[in-house]
C-alpha cells in the first residue's frame, strides 16, 4: 500500500479542518465537501479542492455515500477520512471505499460491524477475559425466566432493551416486588420503539465514572493503548469536559483497564484509531461497554499528554506503516482538560442557541489549544450539531490545568448567542470535580440553572454556588444512568459522541 497522495475528508467543521492541517503537514493534499449550509466554511477555504455535495440536510449531503465516493473519484483523491459522526462507523460506507479501492482511514467494514453489535462486541471480548456488567448474556422476553435471572445477579438491576438506543426500553429495577411491573414496561416500550420486545438484565451500576481508553492498531497486528480519558461530565448522556489522565486511576488500575482495552481491540482484529469504553463503580471495578471505532471529539487531551498526532498516526497506518512505538514506550506528561463549546443555553435545558458568532475572540497562551470551524461573524448552522469549538489546556498538573482553563474560558469572547462556557466555568470551580468526588450524574446531583442567571460573570458568586452545590450534592444518591451509552441526541446524533 503506498503513500496517501490525496486525501478527501468526509466531514465539516472543526474535525475536518483539525484532520486537514495534519494531512498537508504530511505534504498530503486535502479536498473538502460541502452542503449548501457550509459553502463559505473554513473547511472549504481551507482545503486544496473543495466538492459541492447537496442541500444543508445531512440525509442529502453528508451521509449521501455516493455523493462522498464520487467526489473522491472526481478529484482523484486516493483515501477519505469520516472524521467522527457521520459515516465514520458505517461499515457499509467504509467496504463501499475498499470496493471503489479508496483507502478507508479507518478500521476494516468487519471491525465496525462486529462492534456496534451490542451482542456481538460483547462476546467477542469475553473471549479475551475483558470484563462485562453482570447479566445476561442473551436477549430474554420471558418475564418468570427474567425474574429469576435477575433475583440472581443481584437487585438493582437494569432491564435494557436489546434493539435499543435513546433510553427506549430501559427500566431500573429496585427491588423484586416491582420487577414483574418494570419488566412489562420496558417490553412494551421495546415492541413499540423498536419491533422486538427482547430484553437484556444487567446488574445497575451505582455512582460509575465514564472512563475510556484510546487504543491504535496497524495492520501488522500490533495495538498499544494511549492511556485513559475520564468523561463522566454529561449533560444529557452527552461528553462535555473531558479529562487525561483521570483522577482516581491507580497505576495498577491503569494498567490492567489498558490491558484490557488492547485485548477488546484485538478481540476485533483491530486497526486505526479506536476507543474502548468502561464504566468504572465506586469500588474501581470497571466493566466493558463499547467500542467507537473511530477518532473520538476528545482526542485532543491524549495528544496533549502524550505527544502524540493522532490523524496523522490514523493516515500511517492507512499507508499500511507499522506503529512507530510499543506499549513501554509510551508515557503521560502532564495532564490536559478539554472543554465543549457548545452554542447551547445552560439556562434552558441545554437546548441549542443558534445564532451569529458577533465577537468571536479565542483565548492564547502557553498550553491553550482552540480547536474550532469558525470565525467572527460567521452564523451556528441550524442543520448540524451547535457545537463552536473545543478548548484543551495542557499543564504540569491537574490542579494547574485546571487554574489554567478558568483562565481560558475568561479570555474567550462570544457574543451573540448563549454558550456552555459559563456551565463549564462552574464545573473548573467545582469541589466535586475539582477533588475528584464526581461521575456520571454531576449535572443533576449538582448544577442549577439559577446559578448561572444570579451569579453572571461574578467570580466570587459563581464559585460560592458550586461549593454549596457541592454540599448538597453530597446528600444524593447517584446511580447509573441506564442511558450513558445511548444514541445521540437529535442534534447530535450525525456528528458526535
Amino acid at each position: 500500500m503506498g503513500q496517501i497522495k490525496k486525501l478527501l475528508v468526509a466531514n465539516r467543521g472543526e474535525i475536518a479542518l483539525r484532520v486537514m492541517r495534519s494531512a498537508r503537514e504530511m505534504n498530503i493534499k486535502t479536498v473538502a465537501v460541502y452542503s449548501e449550509a457550509d459553502r463559505n466554511a473554513l473547511h472549504v477555504r481551507f482545503a486544496d479542492e473543495a466538492v459541492f455535495i447537496g442541500p444543508p440536510a445531512s440525509s442529502e449531503s453528508y451521509l449521501k455515500m455516493d455523493k462522498i465516493i464520487a467526489a473522491a473519484k472526481q478529484t482523484g483523491a486516493d483515501a477519505i477520512h469520516p472524521g467522527y459522526g457521520f459515516l465514520s462507523e458505517n461499515e457499509d460506507f467504509a467496504q463501499l471505499c475498499e470496493d471503489n479501492k479508496i483507502i478507508f482511514v479507518g478500521p476494516s467494514a468487519k471491525s465496525i460491524e462486529l462492534m456496534g453489535s451490542k451482542l456481538g462486541a460483547k462476546a467477542a471480548v469475553a473471549k479475551f477475559n475483558v470484563p462485562l456488567v453482570p447479566g445476561t448474556a442473551e436477549p430474554i422476553d420471558d418475564i418468570p425466566a427474567a425474574k429469576k435471572l435477575a433475583k440472581e445477579i443481584g437487585y438493582p438491576v437494569l432491564i435494557k432493551a436489546s434493539a435499543g438506543g435513546g433510553g427506549k426500553g430501559m427500566r431500573v429495577v429496585e427491588n423484586e416486588a416491582e420487577f414483574e411491573e418494570q419488566m412489562e414496561r420496558a417490553v412494551s416500550e421495546a415492541i413499540s420503539s423498536f419491533g422486538d420486545g427482547a430484553v437484556f438484565i444487567e446488574k445497575y451500576v451505582t455512582k460509575p465514572r465514564h472512563i475510556e481508553f484510546q487504543v491504535f492498531g496497524d495492520k501488522h497486528g500490533n495495538v498499544v493503548h494511549l492511556f485513559e480519558r475520564e468523561c463522566s461530565i454529561q449533560r444529557r448522556h452527552q461528553k462535555v469536559v473531558e479529562e487525561a489522565p483521570s483522577a482516581v486511576l491507580t497505576p495498577a488500575l491503569r494498567k490492567a483497564m489498558g490491558e484490557a482495552a488492547v485485548n477488546a481491540a484485538k478481540a476485533c482484529n483491530y486497526y486505526g484509531a479506536g476507543t474502548i469504553e468502561f464504566i468504572l463503580n465506586e469500588n474501581l471495578d470497571f466493566y466493558f461497554l463499547e467500542m467507537n471505532t473511530r477518532l473520538q471529539v476528545e482526542h485532543p487531551v491524549t495528544e496533549e499528554i502524550t505527544g502524540l498526532d493522532l490523524v496523522q498516526l490514523q493516515l500511517k497506518v492507512a499507508q499500511g506503516e507499522k506503529l512507530p512505538f510499543k506499549q513501554e514506550d509510551l508515557i503521560m506528561q502532564g495532564h490536559a482538560v478539554e472543554i465543549r463549546v457548545y452554542a447551547e443555553d445552560p439556562a434552558n435545558n441545554f437546548l441549542p442557541d443558534i445564532g451569529t458568532l458577533q465577537t468571536y475572540v479565542r483565548p492564547q497562551g502557553h498550553g491553550i489549544r482552540v480547536d474550532d470551524g469558525f470565525e467572527q461573524g460567521m452564523s451556528i448552522p441550524f442543520y448540524y450539531d451547535p457545537m463552536i469549538a473545543k478548548l484543551i489546556c495542557h499543564a504540569e498538573t491537574r490542579e494547574a490545568a485546571i487554574e489554567k482553563m478558568i483562565r481560558a474560558i475568561k479570555d474567550y469572547q462570544i457574543t451573540g448567542l448563549e454558550t456552555t462556557l459559563g456551565f463549564c466555568e462552574f464545573v473548573m470551580k467545582h469541589e466535586a470535580f475539582r477533588s475528584g468526588q464526581f461521575d456520571t450524574k454531576f449535572v443533576e446531583n449538582y448544577f442549577k440553572p439559577e446559578v448561572l442567571n444570579k451569579t453572571g460573570n461574578n467570580e466570587e458568586e459563581l464559585l460560592a454556588a458550586a461549593l454549596a452545590s457541592f454540599v448538597i450534592g453530597q446528600n444524593k444518591t447517584t446511580v447509573q444512568e441506564p442511558n450513558v451509552v445511548a444514541e445521540e441526541s437529535k442534534w447530535r446524533k450525525n456528528r458526535l459522541a
